[in-house]
């Protein structure tokens, strides 16, 4: 099967987009497939991001006040990369701006198209403008009703589609790395660095950007025997190390340096409220660590309340900070949390997803020729 994996994010840059999209590749290689990838253009030096395949970039620009983020600009090199690779089929990772311009290229193409919903984009507008859900519903709506099929992260996001009138949504959740996110891996020296007397070690991993909330963990920075540990970069930082006093930034952070962090961590919390999955929830569970979660969106499918965490109501600092110290104070319940959690995660792998995909891509493909042979 030839694809094409057309994504508003690709490695080198560090969000569940890019990495999700990465994985789909290595899969499809793996399983005798031929992929390739289109994103956008990149100031770094590695255009390829790690790729088993062909990456093909296109013009971009960096978003104003988030140049972290590139968005594409027209270029009809998406439109020859799609032909030149003589696609079966053309896969959209979150699709937004250079997604829309994917969809319209296999639909001149009369090629199938699924489309994979990963960005809140109306709770993302909610955030940053105060307004514009409706338009980005509107926008979603489009995209992904041109498609053959969507698929949705988590059970709140599938409802989420289908309330604002998405069709042919079905479930396709994300792997986690086992091997690479394991408890073995927690560090009894980097603990001594991060709490050198002996505090209690919590633990945020993401973008630092408003719709993440991370300020929620200010109420976890004043509890006594706590040192609260931020890991990612993003336009909040300034303003987060000013809200979180006595946390320790330590930056982006990925590979095996990450899984070292995840598993010295005694508590993660994640504070974000948009999430239509979350990856670090996986990894903090694959490394043997509790959870603290909103109870909302992604999170709802993967942390049991009372059994791998807790989860609580989004947006509430108090809920956090009473979550966390309901854990500081019992070993015991940590230990069995992340035991629970570390269980849970065992057969997500991305073998088993990406297998998943592939046979969505088949049934797409048997319905487009059984359409045609109709």
């Amino acid at each position: 099967m030839r694809v094409v994996i057309v994504t508003e994010s690709f490695p080198p840059d560090v969000n569940g987009v890019a990495h999700c999209a990465l994985q789909t590749a290595r899969h499809l290689v793996d399983r005798g497939h031929a992929p390739l990838v289109v994103a956008p253009a990149i100031a770094g030096d590695d255009p390829d991001g790690g790729a088993p395949c062909p990456v093909v970039r296109v013009p971009s620009l960096p978003l104003p006040g988030y140049p972290q983020v590139r968005v594409a600009l027209p270029s009809r090199r998406l439109a020859a990369a799609i032909t030149e690779h003589r696609a079966d089929v053309v896969h959209l990772a979150s699709p937004f701006v250079l997604g829309v311009r994917g969809m319209a290229a296999a639909t001149r193409l009369g090629l199938p198209a699924v489309a994979v919903y990963q960005t809140d984009l109306a709770g993302y507008a909610r955030t940053y403008v105060g307004a514009g859900e409706a338009a980005a519903w509107r926008r979603i709506r489009s995209v992904h009703t041109a498609a053959d099929l969507t698929l949705a992260p988590s059970g709140a996001a599938l409802r989420d589609l289908e309330a604002h009138g998405v069709p042919r949504v079905r479930l396709w959740p994300r792997g986690v790395d086992t091997a690479r996110f394991r408890p073995g891996l927690r560090d009894e020296a980097l603990r001594r660095t991060l709490a050198p007397n002996g505090e209690l070690v919590v633990g945020y991993v993401g973008r630092l950007a408003p719709e993440k909330q991370v300020e929620l963990l200010s109420g976890a920075c004043e509890l006594p025997g706590v040192r609260v540990v931020v890991v990612g970069d993003g336009p909040s930082r300034p303003a987060l190390e000013q809200a979180l006093p006595g946390a320790a930034f330590l930056g982006r952070r990925t590979g095996e340096d990450l899984a070292r962090i995840f598993a010295s961590l005694d508590v993660f919390v994640h504070t974000g409220p948009f999430e239509t999955f979350c990856q670090t929830v996986q990894e903090a569970m694959a490394s043997g660590v509790p959870v603290v979660a909103p109870a909302v969106g992604g999170p709802l499918d993967l942390v049991a309340h009372g059994r791998t965490g807790l989860l609580v109501p989004p947006r509430d600092a108090a809920a956090v900070r009473d979550a966390v110290w309901s854990m500081a104070a019992d070993p015991a319940l940590r230990a069995a949390y992340g035991a629970a959690g570390r269980a849970a995660v065992e057969g997500r792998t991305w073998a088993a997803v990406g297998d998943r995909l592939i046979g969505y891509y088949a049934d797409v493909l048997a319905g487009r020729r059984t359409a045609v042979a109709a």
